[in-house]
């Protein structure tokens, strides 16, 4: 029985740093993945694939953040939409394999299960083996949550796994979830001419985000044709044979109930509420572990999980379940069980919703510092008086800078519209070294640039603290 100083059970974001940094370290490193290709649901089928989407949908839209929706009209069409996706996941693929492979990192195609808390086996396509490993890293990710009440059958009534392998685009499509995963499809279905109807229980979509960030995305979505139907949930939702006047000639279509009574019907039904962490096939027992109802982990600060040997990093142990975050603690767990000094990770990250129009966030929301009874002022810019802003035509664009009314600390930095997600980094290293809004006003901004907008802010919030 081969000896490993670390064996990584899963090959995302969390298994992939891990995995590299035990490997710089001189470690014996096996990483178990039970698909083929390495990646984890990040590149095959989550974060990468969804974005890799997105891009296509703006590229053939014109990349305009506001503009006329465009009508894919054939599978052909919807399948050269696909390809694009499929390069860049193949693309990343290539390039993590490449990563593992220069660091010395071993690679087993398998599921891998614990027999006991040091042995792991790897049940493979042909055979099945097993390992024994000092340390252990559980990266395993989670999957869609998939009830038994719901009818899925991977055409008309899909989870996201399977929205990119649709033969072609329905006519209409209702989208249950109004969180991150579904509000970013349905506006990727939206702007591709697709009549989309959101639903969510809570009163607004992406209810973590700041309030007016949250109702100028639903206005735009709205502007581009989708029905929102927030504090409703549903109560069942089945399969049915398509009225004599439907217009997409399915062989079926789906039909969801509100809990109001209102009855939704459409060609397909995209669920996207919540996720299960992948945990069932591990064996958790036979290695002293457990997992909660939902899957997860409990973990320590360090990723220690109640075995200090093994650790859990990424998706299965619940929040923030960000790539980006996940990657982080995989290479701080890697470091601390070879005993390597290592921060831990930042409280300050920061959040990206890559729907169209995009949005952005760290630190505080205006909602928290008011329950937290934080005296703040806000200092906004609107992309349509910057002139980046009016050279890519995005008239609703804006950038909000959360303002200690006191100290003049930037307490929170909000974004939506084109960029979002690469302008809030600057905001971000600011908060970080306790930076103040006079920084922003001093600075010097290339232009014309969208990180303007931070200025214009900056001078926007210091004029209200001064007449306050």
């Amino acid at each position: 029985m081969r000896e490993y100083d670390l064996v990584v059970i899963g090959s995302g974001p969390a298994g992939q740093k891990a995995a590299i940094q035990a490997g710089k370290l001189g470690r014996s490193v096996l990483v178990i993945e039970k698909m083929d290709v390495v990646g984890g649901v990040a590149i095959n089928t989550g974060t990468i694939p969804s974005k890799a989407l997105r891009e296509a949908v703006l590229e053939m839209i014109g990349r305009r953040a506001v503009g006329a929706s465009a009508r894919l009209d054939s599978a052909t069409q919807l399948q050269g939409l696909v390809a694009s996706c499929q390069r860049v996941i193949q693309a990343e693929v290539a390039l993590v394999r490449d990563q593992m492979l220069r660091n010395h990192v071993e690679l087993a195609t398998g599921t891998g299960s614990f027999v006991d808390d040091h042995t792991i086996a790897i049940s493979g396509p042909h055979d099945t083996q097993q390992v024994h490993a000092k340390n252990v890293l559980i990266a395993v990710g989670t999957h869609p949550a998939r009830p038994d009440s719901v009818p899925f059958d991977r055409h008309n009534l899909i989870t996201s796994d399977e929205l990119l392998h649709l033969p072609h685009l329905p006519h209409s499509m209702i989208v249950v979830g109004g969180g991150v995963i579904g509000t970013e499809y349905a506006s990727m279905l939206s702007e591709l001419g697709v009549k989309v109807t959101l639903v969510e229980g809570r009163s607004r979509v992406l209810e973590f985000i700041d309030a007016e960030v949250g109702e100028a995305l639903q206005y735009h979505l709205r502007q581009k044709g989708m029905t929102l139907r927030l504090g409703e949930n549903v109560v069942s939702i089945d399969l049915i044979d398509p009225p004599k006047y439907a217009k997409s000639g399915n062989e079926r279509m789906v039909e969801a109930t509100l809990e109001s009574g209102k009855v939704l019907r459409a060609d397909g039904l995209l669920y996207c509420i919540g996720r299960q962490g992948a945990t069932a096939a591990l064996n958790l027992d036979a290695a002293g572990l457990s997992a909660d109802k939902r899957g997860r982990i409990e973990v320590n600060e360090h990723f220690q999980t109640a075995r200090e040997h093994i650790y859990a990093c990424g998706d299965v142990i619940g929040f923030p379940a960000l790539a980006s975050t996940s990657m982080e603690q995989g290479r701080v767990a890697a470091c601390h069980m070879f005993d390597k000094p290592a921060t831990a990770t930042a409280e300050l990250f920061p959040f990206g919703i890559y729907a169209i129009p995009e949005i952005s966030m760290v630190g505080w929301t205006e909602e928290q510092l008011t329950k937290e009874n934080i005296p703040y002022e806000c200092g906004i810019a609107q992309y349509k008086e910057i002139a980046r802003g009016q050279l890519l035509g995005d008239e609703i664009g804006m950038l909000k800078l959360l303002i200690h009314q006191e100290t003049h600390h930037i307490l929170g930095v909000h974004v939506i519209g084109t960029g979002a997600t690469e302008l809030i980094h600057i905001g971000q290293a600011v908060m970080a070294f306790r930076g103040t809004v006079e920084y922003f006003v001093r600075t010097v901004f290339n232009y014309p640039t969208l990180a303007e907008c931070y200025k214009v802010a900056a001078l926007n919030g210091i004029n209200k603290l001064q007449s306050v």
